[in-house]
C-alpha cells in the first residue's frame, strides 16, 4: 500500500502512554476488534536521531554484545520501537494493540551504523494478510543516514492478530537435532532488564503476577532479547553487511535453561534456541552475507 500521509516527529513518542492508550482502547465497548479493516496508509517519520552511548552500553551489556562503536544490527530497532507502537495505537490502526503476537522479524544491515552517525527512521505497515490462526501484517522500519536516501539498515517486524484457535497452526519443526553448543541460564530478571533499555515494558514480561493476568504461567522474554542474544553468539564472525531473519516459536518462561545451537550453511549460519528440558523451540534463525 504507498504511503498517503507522512507524520514526522520531533521526539521519541513515549511509551508509557501509548500503552495507556492501548489498554484504554482494548477496554472500552466499542474499541478496536480483529479482523477486518485495511492498514492506514501512513508513515511515521523522525529526523536527526542519535544515539546515546551510556544507552547503548546498557543495551550491549543486557544483550551480551561486546562494547563498540559500531552498534548491533538489533539495536536500531530500539530507536524504531517507540515509532512502530505509535502507529499500531493510531485510531484508523485496525487491530489493538493488546493481543497482537510478534511471530518473525527480519534484520537487514547493509552497512555497519556508527555510534556518532545521526539518521532518519522511518515507519510503516503494509501486507496485510490472512494466517492460519488469523490475520498478519509486517511493520517495516528503516534508518536513513543523514545526508542519504536509501536506508542501510531495514527491520521487518511481523505481527499476528489471532482470530479463532490458539494453536500455533503448524507443527513446531525445526532447522536440525536439538544438541546444544551453549546452555544459557536466563534469569528470571532478564525482562525488567531488557525492558528498561528497550522501553517495552508489556506486563508480561515483567513479573510473573502481570503476566498470568495474560495467561502465562510466569513471565516471559523478550523476543527480541532472544534474538539480540543469538546475535551476541556470532560476533566476530560476521561480514558487514548481511540478513538476520528469525521465527519466534515457544515463548521462554522465565528463569529459564535454553540450550543454544548454531551451524554453517551454504548462505551463512543457523542457529536455533530450545528448551533445555525438552525438544521444543523457542527461535528459529538464519544469517545470510550479502
Amino acid at each position: 500500500m504507498p504511503v498517503k500521509d507522512v507524520k514526522e516527529l520531533h521526539s521519541a513518542p513515549k511509551l508509557s502512554a501509548l500503552y495507556s492508550k492501548a489498554a484504554l482502547g482494548g477496554l472500552l465497548p466499542g474499541g478496536k476488534g480483529g479482523g477486518g479493516g485495511e492498514l492506514p496508509a501512513l508513515e511515521y517519520v523522525r529526523s536527526g536521531v542519535s544515539v546515546d552511548p551510556a544507552h547503548l552500553a546498557a543495551y550491549n551489556q543486557v544483550c551480551g554484545f561486546r562494547l563498540d562503536d559500531r552498534l548491533p544490527a538489533t539495536y536500531p530497532h530500539i530507536l524504531a520501537f517507540p515509532l512502530q507502537i505509535a502507529l499500531m495505537t493510531e485510531p484508523a490502526f485496525p487491530f489493538p494493540l493488546l493481543g497482537m503476537v510478534h511471530v518473525a522479524n527480519r534484520i537487514t544491515q547493509r552497512r555497519p551504523v556508527g555510534l556518532g552517525e545521526q539518521g532518519t527512521i522511518r515507519v510503516r505497515a503494509e501486507n496485510l494478510r490472512p494466517h492460519a490462526q488469523g490475520t498478519q501484517f509486517d511493520v517495516l522500519s528503516e534508518w536513513v543516514p543523514g545526508g542519504e536516501d536509501s536506508p542501510v539498515w531495514t527491520d521487518v517486524s511481523t505481527y499476528l492478530r489471532r482470530e479463532g484457535s490458539s494453536g500455533d497452526g503448524g507443527k513446531k519443526d525445526q532447522l536440525a537435532a536439538p544438541t546444544s553448543t551453549a546452555i544459557w541460564h536466563v534469569p528470571g530478571d532478564i525482562g525488567r532488564r531488557y525492558a528498561e533499555v528497550s522501553g517495552d515494558r508489556n506486563p508480561i514480561h515483567l513479573h510473573p503476577l502481570t503476566a498470568r493476568l495474560f495467561g502465562f504461567p510466569s513471565a516471559i522474554a523478550h523476543g527480541m532479547w532472544t534474538k539480540a542474544r543469538s546475535l551476541a553468539s556470532f560476533e566476530g564472525r560476521l561480514p558487514e553487511a548481511y540478513t538476520v531473519d528469525v521465527r519466534f516459536k515457544a515463548p521462554v518462561l522465565l528463569p529459564a535453561k535454553a540450550a543454544f545451537t548454531s551451524w554453517h550453511t551454504g548462505e551463512g549460519w543457523a542457529f536455533e534456541l530450545w528448551n533445555a528440558r525438552k525438544p521444543k523451540p523457542h527461535l528459529v534463525g538464519t544469517i545470510e552475507a550479502g
